[in-house]
């Protein structure tokens, strides 16, 4: 099979790098074009990474001798030698949906890992496993804005998939209260432990912004308006995984068992041989210490989601931790698996 060309927008930056990594080999996409910042334009990509280059693989060979695209000047060029792109841009929000649009709007499909888009009210928030119906937007979006093959698609942020994915199967139990309390690495900020000494031996109770994504983007990816999130988002001193502490309340009665049941059978994807969908979607852990960062984070290759220490608080009310890795399912994994959704469903 012919594989899909793809270009990667923001490729110097660590999204991009985690994209670069994660689409070595995909059965599908393959990378033709790596764009970022004019200041890295005209440089092989290994050159303009140099010192910066942040994954534990090495950079794929030939990624590492592709010259690296202006993102904005080389915009025709690009999308000449692309099907469709990846973003993982870096920059202020306005001038992400600009940019974005403009691939779009020359008929270049865009899976955006950020979230400029994510209040645009014709463009889906896209879990693959919680939400495929919402790819219908992209008629919606595409007669809106007089596109005609562009569209753009957007993943939601890194740290509502260590609990959404918990929740979804929870919500014929009639949820009406949520309070969680994430505590996320710093590869989440873009940053590792080394480049960001402040955090050695700290925790910040504060992110800013974090909040209110955490509260409001599970409402536009489940469509309902109904259930109450309250979210306290912290940076903690790990290098990756978001980890979740969640309190739910229920409208009603259900036991631990029907709860542990509905994650274990939660696996809409397994039909559909996404190669980027694990199994099992949800892994459910026994042990009272688990599950826990470092051990657990590559669940399904970093693209599954794990869950323990269920515990019932109330006549209606359930507590647990749940955990995810937020640069591989989280960001670019996320974005790949959405991809292939929208290959899988026609529209790539």
């Amino acid at each position: 099979m012919k594989k899909i060309s793809v270009g990667i927008l923001g490729a110097t930056g660590m999204v991009g790098q985690r994209f670069i990594t994660l689409l070595q080999n995909h059965p599908w996409f393959e990378i033709t074009v790596v764009a970022a910042s004019p200041k890295s334009a005209g440089k092989k990509y290994k050159e303009a990474v140099e010192g910066r280059w942040v994954m534990k693989e090495p950079i794929p060979s030939r990624i590492a001798s592709l010259n690296v695209d202006a993102v904005e000047d080389d915009l025709d060029k690009i999308t000449k030698k692309v099907s469709f792109v990846f973003s993982a841009l870096d920059l202020e929000k306005e001038k992400i949906r600009e940019i974005e649009n403009n691939f779009a709007s020359r008929g270049i499909p865009v899976v955006s890992n950020n979230s400029a888009h994510r209040w645009s009210k014709d463009v889906p928030v896209i879990i693959p496993e919680i939400n495929p119906g919402h790819l219908i937007l992209i008629k919606q979006q595409q007669k809106n804005r007089g596109w005609k093959q562009g569209f753009i698609v957007v993943k939601p942020n890194c740290s509502v998939q260590s609990y959404v994915p918990l929740l979804t199967p929870l919500l014929k139990f009639q949820p009406k209260k949520v309070i969680v309390t994430t505590l996320q690495a710093v590869s989440g900020a873009g940053k590792t432990l080394n480049t960001w000494p402040e955090m050695q031996e700290n925790i910040i109770p504060y992110i800013a912004g974090e909040e209110e994504k955490s509260e409001k983007e599970p409402l536009k990816i489940w469509g309902n308006k109904k259930i109450k999130i309250s979210a306290t988002c912290i940076r903690v001193p790990l290098k990756d995984g978001h980890m979740a502490s969640v309190n739910i309340r229920f409208t009603k009665k259900v036991t631990k068992e029907e709860i542990l049941r509905a994650w274990k059978n939660f696996n809409p994807l397994k039909n559909l041989s996404l190669p980027f969908s694990p199994t099992p979607f949800i892994t459910v852990m026994e042990e009272e210490d688990r599950p826990q960062t470092r051990l657990d984070r590559m669940a399904g290759l970093g693209m599954g989601i794990s869950v323990g220490r269920l515990r019932q608080i109330g006549p209606k009310s359930f507590s647990f931790i749940g955990l995810s890795h937020n640069t591989i399912r989280g960001a670019a994994g996320g974005a790949i698996l959405t991809a292939e959704l929208l290959k899988r469903k026609g529209y790539l």
